[in-house]
C-alpha cells in the first residue's frame, strides 16, 4: 500500500506540536466495594488523608482510611451512582471550603456551597478544613470579655474572647437559645459569628435563620448546615468547615465566635462513618480516636498574640446529655477539653427558671479575667449567694418557723436574685442594663419588692433608665467600670424610680 506524502507531513507536524508537552500523571484506582455511603478503592497509592477523590458523574469522595492494599473513601454525593469497577481519580486537593467576607449573611453546606437560594458566593479564597492548631508560643491569655447579653452567664460564668465554653444539658433545656441570643447580642459589634448546625432537622435550621434575619443578626453571621437528612460525611465535616471560616477572620486580626450545635450528633456521625470504614470500635462503639476528633477541633479556638495579628476564635460547643448524665463518654470528653461549662438543668427549666443555669455545676475556668470590671463589681458574690440559696431551699421546704433571721434573709435575697436572673428569649441586654439591675439587687434595693412584682419592676426600671438616665447607662458601657460618680448617679436613679413604682 502506497503511503501518501501528505500523511507523513501531518504526522510529523503533530509530533512537532506535541514535542515538549508536559506529561500529566493522575493517580487512579478502582472501586472494589461500595455500599452505605462508603467505597473501598484499590490503587490510589499516592492519595493523602482527607484528600478529595473523584468518582464518575462528578461525584466527590474524601479519603479517610489509608490501608496497605486499599483506601476507604466516604462518598459525599449520591452513593447509588457509585458501583463496583468504577474508576476513581485523585484530585491532589484536600477537603477545603471558601472563606472570607463574602460568606457573611449566607447559609452554606459542609463544602461551602450556598444552599440559601441567593446565588453563588464570590470569593477567591479557600482554606483546608483540617489544620494544626496554633501552638502555645503564638497564643496569649484570654482577657477580653465576650458579652452574651444574658445576665446569668455574663454575671456568673463569664466568657472571654478565645475561650471554649461548653453549653451542656438535656434535650429542650434552652441550649440553642443561649447560643442564638449570643449571636443576636453581637449586632452592631465587631464579632463575626458562625453557627454550625449538625444533624438538625432542616425546618429547625430554616427557623433559626429566619430568627437571625428578623433580629438583623445575619449581617455578621455565617450558617453552616449539615442537616439530619445529609450524609454522615457532611455532618462530620461541617464543624471543621465552620472552624476554617472562623480561622480566616482570626488570622486577619478580627474576633470571631463559632457555635457547634451540637457535638453529640457530630460524634454519632463519626461513629457511623468509622464503623462503616471497619475501624475497631471501643467504648459505646465509638472509635478509639473520638477524643482526638473533638480536641483537634476545639484546640483551634484561641486568642492569638499581637505578633500573630491579635485575633481570636471563641467556641461555644453544645452537648446534649441523656437524663442529666454529665458523666457520659462524650460529655466528659468535651468537658475535659473546654475551659468551663454552662450546665442547663431540666428541673429548673420546667419550674420556670430560664435560662435554667445550674450555678453549682456551671463554671468558667477563665473566671474574672474575662469579665468586665463593672460586672465583677456588682456580681462578685452573686454565684456563691445563689448556690447557697439553692442548697437552703431544700431544707426550708420542711418549714421556716425554726430558721434564724440571717437564714431567712438569705432565702429572701436568693428568691429576688433568682427572679432578676430570669430573662426572656431573644432579648439580650447590654452591659449597662445588666450592671444597673444587678447593682440594685445586690445592694438590697429590691428586698422589699414582692416576688411576683420583680419582673415588672425590672421592665419599668430599664425603661426609666433609658428615658431619664441614659447617660449613666452609656457611661457604664463606655468605661466598663463603676467609679464613684457612676455609683452615685446609679444610686440616686434607683431611689428616684422606687418612689414612682407602685406594688
Amino acid at each position: 500500500m502506497a503511503v501518501r506524502g501528505q500523511d507523513i507531513t501531518s504526522v510529523i507536524k503533530r509530533q512537532i506540536e506535541e514535542f515538549g508537552k508536559e506529561v500529566s500523571m493522575v493517580d487512579v484506582g478502582t472501586v472494589i466495594e461500595s455500599g452505605d455511603g462508603v467505597a473501598r478503592v484499590q490503587g490510589l497509592s499516592g492519595v493523602r488523608y482527607t484528600e478529595l477523590v473523584e468518582f464518575p458523574n462528578e461525584i466527590m469522595g474524601i479519603a479517610l482510611n489509608l490501608e496497605e492494599d486499599s483506601v476507604g473513601v466516604v462518598i459525599l454525593g449520591d452513593e447509588t451512582q457509585v458501583k463496583e469497577g468504577d474508576e476513581v481519580r485523585s484530585t491532589g486537593r484536600v477537603a477545603e471550603v471558601p472563606v472570607g467576607e463574602a460568606m457573611l449573611g449566607r447559609v452554606v453546606d459542609a463544602l461551602g456551597r450556598p444552599i440559601d437560594g441567593k446565588g453563588p458566593i464570590n470569593t477567591a479564597s479557600n482554606r483546608a478544613i483540617e489544620r494544626v492548631a496554633a501552638d502555645v508560643a503564638h497564643r496569649k491569655s484570654v482577657s477580653v470579655p465576650m458579652q452574651t447579653g444574658i445576665k446569668s452567664v455574663d454575671g456568673m460564668t463569664p466568657i472571654g474572647r478565645g475561650q471554649r465554653q461548653l453549653i451542656i444539658g438535656d434535650r429542650s433545656t434552652g441550649k440553642s437559645a443561649i447560643a442564638i441570643d449570643t449571636i443576636i447580642n453581637q449586632k452592631g459589634g465587631d464579632l463575626v459569628c458562625i453557627y454550625v448546625a449538625v444533624g438538625q432537622k432542616a425546618s429547625k435550621v430554616v427557623q433559626t435563620v429566619g430568627l437571625l434575619e428578623s433580629y438583623g443578626a445575619m449581617e455578621h453571621t455565617i450558617v453552616v448546615a449539615a442537616n439530619s437528612s445529609d450524609s454522615a460525611a457532611l455532618q462530620y465535616m461541617a464543624p471543621f468547615a465552620g472552624t476554617a471560616m472562623g480561622e480566616e477572620f482570626m488570622e486577619q486580626g478580627k474576633d470571631a465566635l463559632i457555635i457547634y450545635d451540637d457535638l453529640s450528633k457530630h460524634a454519632w456521625a463519626y461513629r457511623q462513618m468509622s464503623l462503616l470504614l471497619r475501624r475497631p470500635p471501643g467504648r459505646e462503639a465509638y472509635p478509639g480516636d473520638v477524643f482526638y476528633l473533638h480536641s483537634r477541633l476545639l484546640e483551634r479556638s484561641a486568642r492569638l498574640d499581637d505578633a500573630s495579628g491579635g485575633g481570636s476564635l471563641t467556641a461555644l460547643p453544645i452537648i446534649e446529655t441523656q437524663a442529666g448524665d454529665v458523666s457520659g463518654y462524650i460529655p466528659t470528653n468535651v468537658i475535659s477539653i473546654t475551659d468551663g461549662q454552662i450546665y442547663l438543668e431540666a428541673d429548673l427549666f420546667n419550674s420556670g427558671i430560664r435560662p435554667a443555669v445550674n450555678v453549682g455545676l456551671s463554671v468558667s475556668r477563665v473566671g474574672g479575667a474575662a469579665q468586665a470590671r463593672a460586672v465583677r463589681q456588682v456580681a462578685g458574690r452573686l454565684r456563691l449567694d445563689l448556690a447557697q440559696y439553692r442548697e437552703l431551699v431544700t431544707f426550708a421546704q420542711f418549714g421556716t418557723s425554726d430558721l434564724d433571721a440571717a437564714t431567712r434573709a438569705q432565702l429572701d435575697r436568693g428568691r429576688v436574685v433568682t427572679e432578676v436572673l430570669k430573662q426572656l428569649q431573644y432579648e439580650p441586654m447590654n452591659i449597662g442594663k445588666q450592671v444597673s439591675i444587678m447593682y440594685a439587687v445586690t445592694n438590697g434595693y429590691l428586698d422589699d419588692v414582692p416576688e411576683e412584682s420583680i419582673r415588672e419592676f425590672e421592665m419599668q426600671f430599664h425603661r426609666y433608665m433609658e428615658s431619664s438616665h441614659s447617660a449613666v447607662i452609656e457611661a457604664i458601657v463606655e468605661k466598663k467600670e463603676l467609679d464613684d460618680q457612676i455609683t452615685e448617679s446609679l444610686t440616686s436613679a434607683i431611689t428616684e424610680f422606687k418612689k414612682t413604682f407602685s406594688y
